[in-house]
């Protein structure tokens, strides 16, 4: 009865009603596209980071940092022999890191040379391109490298690096390919060349920095000097951002939900207030005033369920025609390392539309009980003569 008694008071409110339906179901559709776009851009950059740099996790020598220079100099060691039939299997491959100096065209820029195999088949590194029958050395790049070198396939650079005795040597390289990915990291300031190549050049013959894995490596703990590092430890910067960008989010919706319930609030008050004679009718018929409460708390709770209805009529064409089109980005945020492609796509999770959901109605159950509750606080005969203080 209860029910039935609130959606003909909220229907019956006309104009009323329809401006707070509105105004809640614009905020859970610009909510749920706004997630959508924080847990496309994660996905992304997640799928992205592991074809291209993570792989199902690595092993790293003991001194390496990935975040500090300085440590590659002794970041590196012998091969351990218990990882050996990785490596012939292919469900494991060496990389090394040395840092180095590129001069093109007059100009000098400091880089990372990372020797990968060119047989390798966990990361999407282009790594056959680096295949050779002389002595020439290949290299491949991605393409924020190759802008920031002015580089392009088939062209030459001198490069310069220092050998594990701190010997400093030079030669020319070609670019055998370049290549275009989403993660900047393996990308901007990096030269890809063979594994066994960048070994000879700085006398580290049968050394690696770390070890990349394959869903198929079993390994999943530190080997004598060699560090484990699972996804969680490699893609942590990925969560991290997300989970600023979902901080302010929650602002974003804080403030937008904050307006939409002071509607809401607003619109209730006004309805008790205009309603004291129907209140007392109520009360005469023998409802409680604890039932005429919860009356009213439901009118309130009804027009988030109405907001919620009618986003989903007119937001589920406006979200999928959105998440076909994503929002284009300009260029300078592909240099930034965060995984982008050339426009953002929202991904909807289940879960975050449903967490809104839950928010949108309890809250708006919430601010539509405290302008009831002084009812159920009023005098019998007071509400019968249509006034409740």
């Amino acid at each position: 009865m209860l029910i039935k008694t609130a959606i003909k008071n909220i229907l019956g409110a006309g104009r009323r009603t329809w401006l707070n339906v509105a105004v809640l179901s614009f905020v859970f559709v610009l909510m749920t596209g706004l997630n959508g776009l924080i847990d496309g851009w994660l996905k992304d950059a997640e799928v992205s980071a592991r074809k291209w740099e993570a792989g199902a996790g690595q092993l790293w020598h003991e001194k390496y940092d990935r975040y500090d220079v300085f440590t590659l100099q002794d970041a590196h060691g012998k091969i351990p022999e218990e990882l050996s039939s990785y490596i012939t299997d292919k469900s494991l491959t060496p990389i090394l890191v040395v840092q180095a100096v590129a001069y093109q065209s007059g100009n000098m820029q400091n880089i990372m040379l990372r020797g990968i195999d060119p047989e390798q088949q966990i990361l999407e590194i282009p790594s056959r391109d680096l295949q050779s029958n002389n002595d020439e050395i290949k290299a491949v790049i991605g393409k924020r490298m190759a802008r920031a070198l002015n580089l392009g396939a088939g062209d030459n650079l001198l490069i310069r690096w220092r050998d594990k005795n701190g010997a400093f040597d030079a030669r020319e390289i070609v670019i055998s390919s370049v290549f275009d990915a989403n993660t900047a990291t393996i990308d901007a300031g990096q030269m890809w060349i063979r594994l066994d190549k960048l070994q000879a050049m700085t006398g580290m013959t049968g050394e690696a920095t770390y070890f990349v894995k394959s869903e198929d490596c079993p390994i999943i703990q530190d080997i004598n000097g060699w560090t484990y590092k699972d996804l969680d430890f490699l893609l942590e910067d990925l969560y991290l951002m997300a989970e600023s960008s979902r901080a302010e989010s929650i602002v974003t919706f804080t403030i937008l939900l904050t307006i939409a319930l002071l509607a809401v609030f607003d619109t209730q008050t006004l309805s008790i207030f205009r309603r004291q004679k129907e209140i007392g009718t109520y009360i005469a018929l023998g409802m409680t005033p604890k039932r005429v409460t919860r009356l009213f708390t439901l009118e309130g709770t009804s027009y988030s369920l109405l907001a919620i209805l009618a986003g989903f009529v007119w937001g589920t064409p406006v979200l999928y025609w959105f998440s076909k089109t994503g929002i284009k980005l300009p260029d300078t945020y592909h240099e930034m390392g965060l995984g982008m492609r050339d426009a953002m796509y929202p991904a909807y999770e289940s879960r975050s539309i449903v967490t809104i959901i839950v928010i949108i109605v309890l809250l708006s159950m919430l601010i539509s009980y405290l302008p009831a509750r002084k009812i159920a606080k009023s005098n019998v005969v007071e509400a019968l003569k249509g006034k409740i203080n």
